[in-house]
């Protein structure tokens, strides 16, 4: 797991118009059982049902197979993560080199693993999710810019940006290139002053 500190992100995207992505099609189940936690294995099987075809070839239709769409954004419709909770997708994810996911609506678990993971899942309206996905079919090299400090995401193409929420702890985590264990360890001078004063 990449603990890249994350401030403003500009980069072309890769864009999955479907709704109601579950984490089945993320990742697989029959990955779970994996021995390994190393961020290529997990990337190289993301989406690999939709990926490949049943015989192990590229399935040359599906978006990550074609070299017109590249980038660090996932542009993806709404409800997206949504079945069961395993981390493993967003290993899947953060382990292809994802940084950002776009959507209007992400399952609460999912949404938290890929913060938990270095990737920044972001919120939009719908109206603004659709006119990324015509920006990105009119010019698939446009490029979005996030920006984490000020919580804003732009299409550059239209020049429209919005705000985005998320939580301050996990804003700050991502910023710092901290994961939980991290952060207790940065303040571990703080807790032990508490726990004297305890």
């Amino acid at each position: 797991m990449a603990k890249t500190k994350f401030n403003i992100i500009t980069s072309t995207c890769v864009p999955l118009p479907l709704e109601n992505v579950d984490t089945d099609q993320i990742i697989p189940a029959r990955f779970l059982k994996a021995t390994t936690r190393e961020e290529k294995f997990f990337g190289d099987n993301l989406f690999r049902d939709w990926r490949y075809n049943a015989d192990g070839s590229l399935n040359k239709d599906f978006v990550l197979n074609n070299p017109t769409y590249s980038g660090q954004i996932l542009v993806a419709g709404k409800n997206f993560g949504s079945g069961s909770s395993r981390e493993h997708a967003a290993w899947a994810i953060a382990g292809y080199g994802f940084r950002v996911v776009v959507s209007s609506f992400f399952a609460d678990i999912h949404k938290n693993n890929e913060l938990n993971n270095f990737v920044l899942p972001v919120v939009v309206t719908e109206e603004f999710l659709q006119e990324l996905f015509d920006s990105i079919e009119a010019d698939p090299k446009m490029e979005v810019e996030v920006n984490l400090p000020e919580q804003t995401i732009t299409n550059k193409a239209t020049g429209k940006s919005e705000h985005f929420e998320i939580n301050a702890y996990k804003k700050l985590c991502l910023m710092n290139g901290l994961d939980d264990i991290d952060f207790l360890l940065s303040n571990k001078d703080k807790i032990e002053e508490w726990e004297k004063k305890a």
